[in-house]
């Protein structure tokens, strides 16, 4: 018998087709949108083949690994629409009011995400009990295509469901328990936020060797965690909700019964509609400059102001990316780097000159610091070359680094690091305190 077809969704220039599942009768069909109106159909003929819908009696859809609607609901507006993804998020789920909204607002992007060239994640970030997994659990099962990933212990399996599935990845980092699947996980997520930059793996072919595979891992994704990544670039590609800061509200219920998966299923068909009905509108964003907030971050945020034609949630989202880029800049200022910005400035002011050496930038930084926790000028060096990218270069006095050559760097990283003249003038005055100091000591 000849291998049928398979696909979740099959978009061509006259209409787009998306896979169902009736989970009481078991069967997987198409419903085709074309010339504005919907209609059930048993595959789509393509260039390609006959193309059928994903196999109703495979595990990832009676398990409910992957949630697809039953048919397409109506709704009565795109506002009423959003209202009822909220109450759903909100009846289910304690997070603050802000980010309730930014979450619903997710879960319309994840519907259209498709037609954007790159995504940002969402994040559940906490300890054991907070709050995580229920996070998952309810957003992820409105979202487009929701993949649950419960239960992997390797990454091999997700790269496949990404590729074949092309929906929304549901994961809980801490059910990838080893090292190796970690970092697999981070590549993930490294590659998966822009569209068109396969994932590559070597793959084994029994007697036959190996071969490379690309998979394509695109696709917005919802994750939990209990700290941070270490990588910083992909920190910053998060809208991250700390869970467990306050007692939960008491009319949160403790389990989730039928009606959560009813009413789940009822928003999912409802989306479906609304993913018909918008998906050839055209979408802008990225094409203005937020003033105040870093470039990842406006990148980041670009594709939900896309789907958000209301003013006020866009208000909103933006009210959240400015406290999330305050919180960014707190961080980095506690960082080496930040102390190197603030020391060549303040001996800017202090001395008038356009040359400095890294030894005297190495003093300047030490001069407020205790004895056990002093830097040598060979780490200030390093952290000047590898780090900011400040060009210097060697003369009898040591290695001088130009801060007319160099302006523009260190504009750049003053303001990436949100450094301002009070951390200037509080780095002189610390250092003339100081001085003061050891000079009434002597």
């Amino acid at each position: 018998m000849e291998k049928k077809t398979r696909r979740a969704c099959v978009v061509q220039e006259d209409l787009i087709a998306e896979a169902v599942y009736d989970p009481i009768l078991k069967t997987a069909s198409f419903i085709k949108y074309e010339n504005g109106l919907p209609q059930h159909i048993d595959s789509v003929l393509t260039e390609e083949g006959e193309i059928f819908p994903l196999d109703p009696k495979s595990d990832i859809l009676s398990r409910s690994v992957v949630l697809l609607p039953s048919i397409y609901g109506e709704y009565e507006s795109d506002a009423a629409l959003l209202e009822d993804v909220q109450a759903f998020i909100h009846k289910r789920l304690d997070v603050s009011p802000s980010f309730e909204r930014i979450a619903a607002q997710y879960v319309f992007l994840t519907w259209l995400h498709d037609r954007l060239n790159e995504l940002p994640y969402l994040r559940a970030r906490g300890d054991y009990g907070s709050g995580k997994t229920r996070f998952l659990q309810v957003i992820g099962s409105i979202c487009y295509r929701p993949i649950f990933t419960a239960g992997a212990s390797t990454t091999s399996p997700i790269f496949r469901m990404l590729d074949q599935i092309r929906g929304t990845l549901i994961l809980d980092e801490a059910d990838l328990r080893f090292s190796n699947a970690k970092s697999d996980l981070v590549k993930i997520l490294n590659t998966g936020y822009q569209k068109g930059i396969p994932l590559l793996r070597s793959e084994g072919r029994g007697d036959k060797g190996f071969e490379v595979k690309a998979y394509d891992v695109f696709g917005p994704k919802i994750v939990a965690t209990r700290e941070n990544f270490d990588d910083e670039a992909l920190e910053s590609r998060f809208l991250t909700e700390d869970m467990g800061q306050a007692k939960i509200r008491a009319d949160i219920p403790i389990q989730l019964d039928d009606s959560f998966r009813d009413e789940a299923l009822q928003i999912r068909n409802k989306l479906l509609m609304w993913r018909f009905r918008n998906f050839r509108k055209h979408l802008v964003y990225g094409e203005k400059q937020i003033d105040g907030l870093h470039p990842r971050l406006q990148q980041i945020i670009g594709p939900l102001l896309a789907v958000m034609p209301d003013t006020k949630i866009q208000e909103t989202l933006l009210d959240h990316a400015h406290r999330y880029n305050a919180e960014l800049i707190a961080n980095r200022a506690l960082s080496w780097e930040s102390e190197i910005i603030i020391a060549i400035l303040a001996l800017k002011n202090e001395t008038g000159r356009k040359e400095l050496t890294i030894n005297e930038i190495r003093k300047q930084i030490n001069s407020t610091r205790d004895s056990d926790e002093m830097v040598s000028a060979k780490k200030v060096g390093w952290l000047m070359r590898a780090k900011l990218q400040l060009k210097g270069e060697r003369k009898f006095a040591g290695f001088t680094l130009s801060l007319t050559q160099n302006a523009k760097r260190i504009e750049y990283w003053s303001e990436r690091l949100g450094i301002t003249n009070e951390d200037v003038h509080l780095n002189i005055e610390n250092v003339v305190a100081d001085v003061e100091q050891q000079a009434n000591e002597s």
